[in-house]
């Protein structure tokens, strides 16, 4: 499906099995023509507060079996990928990713909606003997997973489909019903899933009320999360700032958050340069540079800075920028004017400090108004804003290092904790790596933009709580009971 056949999409919310819309609409635009290509209605706490609602009458109602859960996720994955031009367009359109993204987040949703259904059948205990303990007989016990109840989903817009399934689709493999709440910028692909869980949970049965999704300010959505008895656990990924509101105003109920990064890749002369510049390029610029674990800070052994630099500025240079519809995109526009604005803020002030354009360094204009072109930074050190501060777009500030327990200290010179990189061939420099740096997550050979649907994912201190990834979430949204049998007694 072409953007033109796809038209303008004013989508609805989901509410106990019934779509409906409100009197107030929230318009969304195409991040580089500026155009409106769609709407949603904004809602009020009392929505929210039915939704909350429903969902958990749904849990009461709901007699799903496991393989139930399995065939309304598979079906769900199913219509994703049915719908998958289509879909892209939309994450396009909304959030200004190029369209060979868009297909490959649309694809990841489709294979995140099906681990998550094989997930469903892998929820088990554990026999658990007694005679262990000095003095206790060999009763039989063994542990069950039960699900929460009703688990809220609010989602960012760098991903907007994508990240949504990684939410509901554990949720719901657990047993839970769910309230999604996708980002005001980019709702449209979010409804889209929503649409296609909607058919599916139909199809097998499912109560209504089992999924949900409404649309609104984040500060009243997440107030009503937080204030109700019947939500036990919320998801969330986003700022730091909102996910430690999130965290501190949560009480007793489970909280997953994902959340900022200032992630680092380290680059040894015991590397391929060409190929870690290639992916040091990819990682800093997918999406452009609008995800939490892209490159941030790229430390390079001062031995070979200037080697690499060269290979960085060439590897940036094949990047194509202009319009995401365009099959040769690989840069787009940046989602929102606040976004674009916050990198070119910290872009100018790291050059006031002494930073050297090495390439790029242009924005907006006869670029596009919410566009920035890759932009390589030399002469870059620690302190300065782009290595200090979460970048949310295409910038990649080199920083020499002169050995590496410099470098493993400058990677874990910041509050954040998400994930890591290093290129070398060293097995000793690898192990110190994966030891010593205090991250999430550590890859070796290649960037901190690692990540596959169903491996952990989560970070430490600033970056966030819990984990995703398909086994990991879908424990997180279940608890564990124990079930004992000992002796009766004899009459």
């Amino acid at each position: 499906m072409s953007l033109e056949q796809l038209g303008q999409q004013d989508k609805d919310i989901l509410i106990d099995g019934v779509w409906s819309g409100a009197e107030e609409r929230a318009e969304v635009r195409h991040p580089y023509e500026g155009a409106v290509v769609g709407s949603v209605p904004l809602v009020g706490a009392d929505r929210v507060t039915e939704a909350i609602e429903a969902a958990d009458a749904a849990v009461d109602a709901s007699s799903l079996s496991a393989y139930d859960r399995y065939e309304l996720l598979t079906a769900a994955a199913d219509r994703v990928e049915d719908r998958l031009e289509e879909i892209a367009q939309i994450v396009t359109s909304e959030e200004g990713k190029p369209i060979t993204e868009a297909r490959n987040e649309v694809d990841r949703t489709a294979q995140t909606l099906r681990l998550s259904a094989e997930e469903a059948k892998r929820q088990f205990g554990e026999y658990v003997p007694m005679d262990p303990q000095k003095g206790m007989a060999r009763d039989h016990c063994f542990t069950q997973r039960e699900p929460l109840g009703v688990v809220a989903a609010i989602t960012p817009f760098n991903f907007p489909i994508m990240l949504m399934a990684h939410k509901v689709g554990p949720a719901l493999a657990a047993g839970n019903a769910v309230v999604g709440k996708p980002a005001t910028d980019t709702p449209l692909s979010s409804i889209a899933l929503f649409e296609c869980l909607d058919e599916a949970a139909a199809e097998v049965g499912a109560p209504d009320g089992l999924i949900n999704v409404v649309t609104g300010s984040g500060s009243t959505v997440g107030d009503v999360f937080l204030d109700h008895d019947a939500v036990e656990a919320i998801s969330f990924t986003g700022s730091t700032a909102v996910g430690k509101y999130l965290a501190d105003n949560s009480g007793m109920k489970e909280i997953t958050l994902e959340l900022g990064g200032n992630d680092p890749t380290i680059v040894w002369h015991d590397t391929d340069l060409e190929s870690a510049a290639e992916q040091v390029v990819g990682g800093a610029c997918s999406n452009g540079g609008q995800v939490c674990n892209s490159v941030e800070r790229v430390l390079v052994e001062e031995s070979i800075e200037d080697e690499f630099i060269e290979e960085v500025v060439d590897a940036a240079a094949d990047i194509t920028v202009g319009n995401p519809h365009n099959e040769d995109t690989d840069l787009g526009a940046m989602v929102t004017d606040d976004e674009f604005e916050s990198t070119v803020e910290l872009f100018e002030e790291t050059l006031e400090q002494g930073a050297r354009v090495e390439y790029g360094g242009n924005y907006g204009g006869d670029l596009g108004d919410r566009v920035f072109e890759p932009t390589v930074l030399s002469d870059v050190t620690p302190d300065m804003p782009a290595a200090t501060e979460e970048v949310f777009g295409p910038v990649i500030p080199v920083i020499p290092v002169d050995s590496f327990e410099e470098a493993i200290e400058e990677a874990n010179n910041t509050n954040y904790g998400l994930e890591a990189g290093l290129f070398t061939q060293d097995i000793d420099r690898a192990k110190q790596a994966a030891d010593r740096i205090d991250a999430g997550g550590v890859n070796i050979n290649t960037v901190s933009g690692f990540r596959t649907d169903h491996m952990p994912y989560g970070g430490f201190k600033d970056s966030g709580k819990g984990k995703e990834g398909i086994k990991y979430a879908t424990k997180h949204f279940s608890r564990e009971k124990l079930v004992g049998f000992h002796p009766g007694i004899n009459e």
